[in-house]
């Protein structure tokens, strides 16, 4: 959604903000884009230690987190993330790992574990949720 502000164009974000992190570059740039579409404020990056460092400097609301990445996976980010910052929401997301995966990443803090290939209504609805529940606004 955009504004005019004294003949300037403002973008207004009226959802959640949210970080995607993901290996699979195309999976990051496809999912940014869809969700800006819908009124998000998002971020994208490729990695654990790339997401602990944007984490540092920028606030996000919910993080949208792949399992299975090279270097730092999504489990050790997770229990990273929620010691640094125990009110983001996180959201698990794999096409490996199954139910023992989720189990473990919801024992750590996580708000939410979703399979891949998984439907763009269903993220954007579990965004909203674990936005809401969290009353970080």
């Amino acid at each position: 959604m955009t504004e005019r502000n004294n003949s300037q164009i403002v973008t207004v974000h009226a959802g959640p903000s949210v970080l995607v992190v993901d290996d699979e570059q195309d999976f990051v740039e496809t999912l940014v884009k869809r969700m800006e579409r819908r009124g998000f404020k998002v971020a994208g990056v490729g990695g654990g230690q790339e997401a602990l460092l944007l984490l540092g400097k920028e606030h996000f609301d919910v993080v949208i987190l792949d399992v299975m990445m090279p270097g730092i996976d999504g489990i050790e980010t997770l229990r990273e993330i929620k010691l640094a910052w125990p009110k983001i929401q996180v959201i698990l997301l794999s096409g490996h790992g199954g139910e023992e995966m989720g189990l473990r990443g919801m024992a750590y803090g996580a708000y939410s574990y979703l399979l891949k290939p998984v439907a763009l209504k269903t993220i954007v609805e579990t965004t909203y949720t674990a936005f809401e529940e969290a009353g970080v606004r």
